[in-house]
């Protein structure tokens, strides 16, 4: 051997060596070697994406005058229906392929919404995806209910449909599939078991706008859809939300109970008030999402795009494995998700891996955790209300079944995501963090002892 050969070089001739290994053991040629490729960041390389990544929210001045026209009208408030927020209203449903929509002040109220007008109350439980922002508890949490999971499916990222029926009980109310990260549930069994138990399908929606299931869109595949219109939202408005669906009855109390319980169209109550909270939409933050629908659509397709050219240059790296969504749908890439294997590079902890890749110049995130020990359901189980809508038994086997969550385990430990903005860029940006990752696993070994 060659006695002016460095350690660190016989690292990176080991790793070159490991990576062409666990190519050909995939059945494929390697594409990048060790001594070939440019050096991590982190090992004092150069960066692979130089440059910035489109920004969000993006403010256009053209939208202004509309919303300088109903602030100076003085007429804000929606309380009496019609104006710009029905408008909004109209044009989404129009989007969506859904009868009716309901604007609300937030995708969380939409959720609440939903929930009690699919008749939700103490006591009762809800079958809730475990994978999702924290909202999706609490909604039913604020409603008295148990939030009971179903797992997360390791290739979907989403409701495991196979785990539902075994959490069904006699108070179980509800489905509550959520579409995270904008992909698709696997709608068709979730909403064969719901009608097999007659129970209501509620999607939570709330990162899917245009996300497409067999032909329809997400927010019109159950009984009641939700959406978010938060400030990170493809269509953002600050705050703001809407509930969707084809049932002119439903969207009847939902929009009694949105608007303080007013009575409304088919739900008239036995007075002028129903049961309700104030979960209204004010008009000008309508006004800014009306601008902004052909903007969504546009930008919907540039994400697919660029989505769907990462893909194919994640998928040839060992290791690496995109989600699988299913069959005849699309996603519109809220996070664009992977899972990571370690082993595939040399024991790198994805906590490194992601360190890496920050480093490289490609922002990323491990996604959510296991909220379920958080706390929040601890502290809503003892409360002195649970206690006495739940015998101890069942609340301590409500607690017990968080051990069983085996695929969302696995998900929340090996997922990491980009967020949708880098989904906007130029190609040539979308391949520099084909690039990183490349570099990253020829140099994991390296990487790993570092």
């Amino acid at each position: 051997m060659n006695k002016r050969v460095t350690r660190r070089g016989f690292v990176r001739a080991a790793a070159a060596g490991s990576a062409a290994l666990a190519w050909l053991r995939a059945g494929r040629a390697p594409m990048i070697f060790a001594a070939d490729a440019d050096k991590p960041a982190m090992l004092g390389g150069k960066r692979a994406h130089r440059g910035g990544w489109p920004g969000w929210p993006e403010w256009r001045k053209s939208w202004e005058p509309r919303i300088l026209e109903i602030l100076r009208s003085g007429r804000w408030c929606s309380s009496g229906g019609g104006g710009t927020v029905a408008e909004f209203e109209e044009a989404y449903a129009k989007l969506l392929g859904a009868k009716r929509c309901v604007a609300t002040a937030s995708g969380t109220t939409a959720l609440l919404t939903a929930l009690h007008v699919m008749g939700i109350d103490a006591g009762d439980e809800v079958i809730v995806s475990p994978y999702t922002f924290i909202a999706t508890y609490n909604v039913c949490l604020m409603h008295k209910a148990l939030p009971v999971f179903a797992d997360t499916d390791p290739e979907t990222l989403t409701m495991d449909p196979a785990t539902i029926e075994s959490r069904i009980t006699d108070r179980t109310r509800a489905i509550l599939p959520v579409h995270i990260y904008g992909m698709p549930c696997d709608m068709d069994p979730i909403n064969e078991i719901a009608k097999k138990h007659n129970l209501a399908v509620i999607e939570d929606a709330c990162q899917a706008w245009l996300a497409e299931y067999k032909g329809r869109k997400c927010g019109t595949l159950g009984d009641l859809g939700c959406f978010s219109f938060q400030n990170s939202k493809h269509l953002p408005s600050g705050e703001g939300g809407a509930v969707t669906g084809n049932s002119d009855e439903l969207l009847d109390r939902c929009w009694s109970y949105h608007n303080c319980g007013r009575s409304f169209g088919t739900n008239k109550g036995s007075g002028c008030f129903t049961r309700g909270s104030n979960y209204r939409m004010m008009h000008y933050p309508a006004a800014l999402l009306i601008q902004q629908i052909d903007k969504l659509v546009k930008e919907t397709e540039v994400r697919r795009r660029n989505a769907d050219h990462l893909t194919a240059g994640l998928k040839e790296i060992p290791g690496i494995q995109p989600v699988r969504l299913p069959e005849n749908s699309r996603a519109v890439w809220h996070l664009y998700a992977f899972r990571y294997d370690k082993e595939q590079f040399h024991g790198l902890s994805r906590s490194k891996f992601m360190k890496a890749l920050r480093a490289e110049g490609i922002p990323c995130s491990g996604g959510y955790h296991e909220q379920y020990y958080d706390g929040l359901l601890d502290e809503a189980i003892s409360s002195r209300g649970f206690k006495r809508l739940f015998s101890p038994a069942r609340l301590k086997a409500y607690r017990d079944s968080f051990q069983e969550l085996k695929g969302n385990k696995e998900v929340c430990e090996t997922t990491v995501a980009f967020y949708q903005s880098l989904l906007l860029a130029d190609r040539s940006d979308i391949d520099d963090i084909v690039k990183a990752i490349r570099k990253i696993q020829a140099h994991s070994a390296e990487l790993a002892r570092s």
